[in-house]
């Protein structure tokens, strides 16, 4: 702003009270003061939002003659300054005062203070701090220009040169709060600060922690340079220092920077650097983490993390972990060496970006001993868990008369007892939309004949079945099992004596194959042998199966005056058939000894991925009878009419099937009777399933079943030979905040359960999900609450299973545990957590974690301890919340020497 736009601005203001005949001296004259109440002209108003004297003075451009004190000029913007109590022109000092609630804007610069002193000869703009009715400073100084914004006690600013000197300035500079003793503004895009300090707490006057530097070069949006820094921890000098300090303040979400290490030490492998390594902000759609371990001995790991992710498309994440890991020294009985890994891939894909395909990934694959064998893992949920499995489909929709579907998928799944792995790489699925040919030009479907249907579907798989230590080998390949499967299915349902329901199907089914075997007797090995065939064959077989079932309802009401008005009983019972031909044509026979007199029968397609042809023919009846329970009471609510529902059991289900070719001696008609239901209790938070195996035949004394009812052995009418019960009950102090926690989904990706019965996780560089993380709103951080009055949050999580076996007359409770895990808040600012559990079998203790955690307002510390067990360890954190500063840190966590 130069100094004709200020003559003018003056002109326009002398002009405007002359109009008013506020005062008659003449403008030559001494000071002016006017009072802001006595303003009455439009350009000088009040605001009346605010019910206060306000003076608003507005300078724009307009045509006036030529004056010869003021030159001609052109105005760059609107000046609007305003005031609470006066504002004060003095001419000859070429000063206007603004004074309480003083207000000044000017282009992109506003500035707000208790007192504003405008030179408009020097464009200078001086702005404080006033004292209040008690004498204490108020209406400290609010400068801003631009997106910057800046507090101190007192500025000086010229608006030409935009050069500015601060005092004592408070400012925001990304995550960070800025205090400084005097701040020197060269220009919009670098500022020079004398005696200041650095924090990330909300209370930049009085933070629990800062960084102390007398030089410091700010690049709005850029950098922080320093000279020498010290860190101060509750107005106490620490020795750490730096001789000089950088810090990015990029714009950008995320910028590339080192991940500092931290320090462990173990008995077996001697000290350790863990979780150093580099972020790569590689771009908006992809990044990538490296990280690594080292220890003395010479262990060491590599884990490499990325994620990525495009609007509208897809996102997922990739991360690969290796480890060398060395036990005890070379030399030692102890010693040992191995090397593993694990691989995670998780992909999805936005359907609106593509509707008529998709492509998604889960995978957990690698080591099947990596998660009870890393050393740098606490993942116990993992460790319990006995698979590993993964998944990758892509699947496309094709559009037509006739509509088809292609699926390409690959799986696998991974047994970490026994190192067994089973893939099949690639998985081909194709399917043609349902059919229905005797459908007239009206479309109905009704009736037995209108709602034949068939369709066609192909199914291709290649299979593999190995170990960890002959996974991707050529072993592996040379066992790949492949084929191909079409199946016509056609079927049709309709109504029959119009209350029951009926279906009926048959299925035609074409295998095809690229392997078979040959069985003979090897008289040289003295042994049967299987020789492999390599070449094209196929066989073919059909079944017919059909169902017959209805729905019945059935209500009994109790009294008007009973709580429990009725209670409802749904039952769905269905007969099923099922025939299935013999396809003896597909069976040869072979020797069992060298006199060749011993024969028996085989397929040459035996171990077919699809499995092989039957050489009997089978008809199987199958009964089913599911029940459901609910019941009307009175409402506890006096002001509803109608009663309530409630469900008193989602299910009750009967199953069991009767051979009708059983012959009673090779086999059995009857297959044992399967119960299975489940419910809830107290609103649902209390989920319990049961189930039950009942056996209607006799064992002999081998444990065997016999063809002998087991009423008619002087037992019941069955004999219960398993059984199971799981009770899972959730409650919180606030029920309906509960469901809205974020899930352990860590400990789900590697294999565990997604809820803390196991403990929670520390994994790699990873602390887990902070419990502070449910934090109240601002709102109610805010309510004061006594001591004894206050609530403290909590939530608890039970899991109870009891498992009964009775297959060889043992009749014992073969498994009953409980597991819990709590928790809860000692003060606003201490949680504590426990997960642990009670094996009743075994008479022991089950998994056990403490957890307790800190909120040091601007720094986080927590404490895990898992006391005993083949897991037993414990960590240690404390360090700063803000992402820019989580490098200062202090990790302790005691190697598990598995």
């Amino acid at each position: 702003m130069n100094t004709n736009l200020f003559h003018i601005v003056l002109l326009s203001i002398f002009l405007t009270i002359g109009s008013c005949k506020i005062y008659s001296q003449d403008i030559s004259k001494k000071t002016k003061l006017i009072p802001a109440n006595k303003q009455k002209d439009a350009t000088i108003t009040t605001d009346e939002n605010k019910k206060k004297s306000t003076a608003i003075v507005k300078t724009e451009t307009d045509t006036i003659k030529k004056d010869s004190i003021l030159p001609k000029a052109l105005l760059e913007g609107k000046v609007i300054y305003k005031a609470t109590d006066y504002v004060k022109i003095e001419q000859k000092k070429k000063l206007i005062t603004l004074y309480n609630n003083a207000e000044l804007y000017y282009q992109d610069t506003e500035l707000k203070a208790g007192i504003i002193v405008l030179n408009y000869e020097t464009n200078e703009v001086l702005a404080g701090r006033i004292k209040d009715s008690l004498g204490k400073p108020s209406q400290f100084p609010n400068f801003k220009q631009g997106p910057n914004v800046v507090e101190p006690d007192s500025i000086r600013f010229n608006f030409k040169s935009k050069k500015a000197l601060i005092w004592n300035s408070r400012s925001d500079q990304g995550e960070f709060k800025v205090k400084a003793v005097l701040t020197k503004k060269e220009n919009d895009s670098v500022y020079f600060l004398k005696g200041a300090r650095f924090t990330t707490s909300k209370d930049v006057d009085n933070p629990e922690y800062y960084f102390q530097t007398n030089k410091v070069k700010i690049i709005p949006g850029k950098k922080v340079v320093t000279g020498l820094t010290n860190m101060v921890i509750a107005n106490v000098p620490t020795p750490i220092a730096l001789p000089f300090a950088f810090f990015p303040m990029s714009k950008e979400t995320s910028v590339s920077g080192l991940l500092l290490p931290s320090y462990n030490d173990s008995n077996t492998r001697g000290f350790s650097l863990q979780n150093g390594g580099y972020y790569f902000a590689l771009s908006d759609n992809y990044d990538l983490t490296v990280l690594g371990d080292y220890y003395t001995n010479g262990s060491y790991a590599m884990r490499f993390e990325t994620n990525y992710a495009k609007r509208y498309s897809y996102r997922g994440n990739l991360n690969f972990r290796f480890e060398n890991l060395i036990n005890s020294e070379r030399g030692y009985p102890d010693y040992a060496k191995q090397n593993i890994y694990n691989l995670q891939w998780s992909h999805s894909k936005d359907s609106k970006g593509s509707p008529n395909s998709s492509f998604s990934a889960s995978v957990n694959m690698g080591s099947s001993k990596y998660f009870q064998q890393s050393i740098n893992q606490a993942n116990v949920g993992s460790n319990l868990n006995n698979t590993l499995s993964s998944s990758v489909s892509y699947s496309k929709s094709f559009q037509g008369a006739v509509g088809s579907r292609l699926a390409l998928s690959a799986t696998h799944s991974q047994n970490t007892q026994t190192s067994e792995i089973q893939m099949t790489l690639p998985d081909l699925q194709y399917s043609v939309d349902r059919i229905y040919p005797f459908v007239g030009k009206d479309g109905m479907k009704k009736g037995f004949f209108k709602n034949i249907n068939l369709l066609y579907n192909l199914v291709g798989k290649n299979s593999f079945v190995t170990t960890d230590s002959l996974f991707f080998s050529k072993e592996m390949f040379d066992n790949a099992k492949l084929g191909v499967q079409h199946s016509i299915p056609l079927s049709t349902n309709f109504k029959l004596f119009k209350y029951f329901s009926a279906s009926t199907a048959m299925n035609y089914n074409e295998v095809w194959t690229i392997k078979t075997i040959q069985r003979n007797y090897d008289k040289e090995q003295s042994k049967v042998t299987d020789q492999t065939i390599n070449g094209f064959d196929a066989f073919r077989t059909y079944n017919f199966s059909s169902s017959l079932g209805t729905t019945i309802y059935g209500t009994f009401n109790f009294k008007p005056d009973n709580k429990i008005k009725s209670i409802r009983h749904v039952m769905r019972p269905s007969l099923s058939y099922g025939y299935t031909p013999s396809f003896e044509k597909y069976f040869d026979t072979y020797a069992t000894d060298g006199s060749g007199t011993m024969t028996k029968e085989y397929t040459r397609f035996e171990n077919g991925i699809f499995g092989a042809p039957g050489n009997s023919n089978s008809n199987i009846l199958g009964f089913d009878l599911s029940n459901t329970f609910e019941a009307k009471i009175t409402d506890p609510d006096s002001t509803k009419v109608e009663p309530k529902k409630i469900m008193l059991l989602n299910n009750l289900n009967f199953s069991t099937s009767y051979d009708i070719n059983a012959n009673g001696k090779t086999s059995l008609a009857w297959t044992p009777v399967r119960v299975s239901g489940g419910t809830q209790f107290f609103k649902d938070k209390l989920n319990m399933n049961f189930g039950a195996t009942l056996d209607p035949y006799a064992i002999d004394n081998s444990g065997t079943r016999i063809n002998v009812y087991n009423i008619n052995n002087g037992g019941s009418l069955f004999r219960m030979t398993s059984a199971n019960m799981t009770l899972n009950y959730s409650i919180s102090s606030k029920d309906s905040e509960k469901d809205k926690k974020d899930k352990n989904k860590e400990g789900e990706r590697n294999g565990g359960r997604d809820d803390d019965l196991f403990g929670r996780n520390t994994v790699d560089n990873v602390r887990g999900r902070s419990q502070f993380d449910d934090e109240e709103t601002d709102e109610d951080k805010d309510k004061i609450t006594e001591f004894f009055a206050s609530t403290l949050p909590w939530d608890m999580t039970f899991a109870y299973s009891l498992t009964y076996g009775n297959n060889n007359r043992e009749s014992k409770i073969t498994g009953n545990s409980i597991m819990v895990s709590a928790n809860g808040d000692l003060t606003p600012k201490w949680k504590v957590g426990v997960s642990t559990g009670y094996d009743f079998v075994q008479n022991g203790v089950t998994y056990t974690q403490l957890r307790f955690e800190r909120d040091l307002l601007s720094w986080r510390m927590d404490f895990n301890w898992q006391p005993f067990g083949n897991q037993a360890n414990w960590s240690f954190f404390i360090g700063i919340k803000s992402g820019i500063l989580s490098d200062i840190k202090y990790d302790k966590r005691s190697i598990n020497n598995r």
